[in-house]
């Protein structure tokens, strides 16, 4: 079946899934923003770990009180230090810092909280990515069902273009003997430019198709595909749940957001409670650059306590307060909406299936009536408008019964991705 001058490329459903979890782009936002998400985590290690820190400073000073100290940092200070002329105007005085510092986080009960939010939100994200990646893969799917239906109906109007075509010349030759009417006649070829024009319409159709489906499979050749199988019907039985299942990986996905929120309102309560740090550093003080002429440690605990910082963090209690009402409100309506959503896919499956059975049945006695129609328009019992309308019914009902395996076979992926 030749449509453009475009390559054609046989493809198959589960092709079509493995490519698509490999380079949708969708997909790669999406394991970004997990990363995004995990390295937040990793970044609180700051409140467990250790931090260490190397400084080199270069002071010039005149200020009496500095000078005089440098110079006890570099353990130079002399007698003659003492002359009070001295001490008043010392000129200028250079001092080299090297300094090696450490930090090590004893007790951050905020922190360690903020901490558990973070991997909260990561797992959460996470979830997030899978659940992105199902719902990847039911669009891939969707989309090569579509282009399944395409081609069918690319079919069916060839199939129609035929038949017009053959019944335009069956006429021609009638009307040319003088045994049709012109305006029968010029009903056939009316019906051949319309179905010309449906090919048009179906051709394209089958060309977007195609090039939204190798976006989605991320694609970047000029290929039109076409799919290895042809659109039967899914006969296979699925498990279906009566009730949402809260395991969904979204759902996990909101209760993570959830738990998170509420962490970060009891850290944010935490920021009353001390924290204590252990510190320690040692330093090097020169008089020349790079030098290492003394040294010098300190070691010890710092407790701080914010006991007030001008309501600050009672704002903050609040504020992350309203996010978790927020954020549970927002659960609640959306397990609502997931179960209403949930409920209509199933019902949609019936209809779907029950229009398989009536549209089948159509297009079976459409067949034969279009088929006793034309066998009576041969032998000239019946008029050229009753063909057409026996023919264009015939068609129709063709391009239905299609699309009701679509539905149906839609519905039912649908029904699967909603139950994951």
């Amino acid at each position: 079946m030749q449509i453009s001058a475009q390559t054609n490329v046989n493809i198959g459903l589960e092709e079509v899934k493995s490519k698509a979890k490999e380079k949708n782009s969708s997909l790669k936002i999406s394991a970004q923003d997990y990363a995004y998400a995990k390295a937040q985590y990793e970044s609180t290690n700051a409140v467990l770990l250790p931090q260490l820190s190397l400084s080199n400073t270069s002071t010039f000073t005149n200020n009496p009180l500095y000078a005089f100290g440098y110079k006890l940092l570099q353990r130079d200070v002399s007698s003659a230090d003492f002359d009070p002329e001295l001490l008043n105007d010392p000129g200028n005085v250079e001092n080299f810092n090297t300094r090696i510092e450490l930090i090590q986080p004893l007790i951050n009960i905020d922190g360690w909280k903020e901490r558990k939010m973070a991997n909260m939100y990561a797992e959460a994200s996470n979830l997030q990515m899978q659940r992105t990646e199902e719902y990847v893969e039911l669009e891939a799917t969707k989309t090569y069902m579509q282009l399944q239906l395409a081609y069918k109906s690319l079919e069916v109007v060839e199939m129609a273009k035929e038949t017009a075509v053959q019944n335009q010349i069956w006429a021609k030759n009638n009307f040319d003997q003088g045994m049709m009417q012109n305006a029968s006649y010029l009903n056939m070829e009316v019906r051949v430019a319309e179905i010309e024009h449906q090919l048009n319409l179906a051709q394209s159709n089958v060309e977007n198709i195609s090039d939204y489906l190798r976006f989605l499979i991320g694609d970047e050749k000029e290929s039109l595909l076409h799919p290895n199988d042809e659109l039967l019907l899914d006969a296979q039985e699925g498990q279906e749940r009566t009730e949402l299942s809260m395991n969904r990986k979204d759902l996990l996905a909101m209760q993570y957001s959830v738990d998170a929120q509420e962490k970060l309102l009891e850290s944010s309560k935490m920021s009353f409670v001390p924290r204590a740090n252990a510190v320690a550093n040692y330093e090097w003080n020169d008089a020349s650059f790079m030098g290492f002429g003394a040294n010098n440690y300190m070691v010890g605990i710092q407790l701080s306590w914010d006991i007030f910082s001008g309501y600050k963090n009672i704002g903050k209690i609040h504020q992350n307060k309203a996010l978790l009402e927020k954020a549970t409100l927002e659960q609640q309506k959306y397990i609502h909406e997931s179960e209403l959503e949930l409920n209509k896919a199933k019902r949609n499956f019936m209809d779907a299936k029950n229009q398989v059975a009536l549209t089948n049945l159509a297009l079976e006695q459409s067949k034969e009536a279009f088929r006793i129609t034309s066998n009576r328009f041969k032998q000239g019992l019946e008029k050229s408008k009753d063909l057409l309308q026996a023919e264009t019914q015939y068609h129709e009902k063709e391009l239905e019964h299609a699309r009701s395996i679509f539905n149906y076979n839609f519905s039912k992926a649908y029904l699967t991705f909603l139950n994951l």
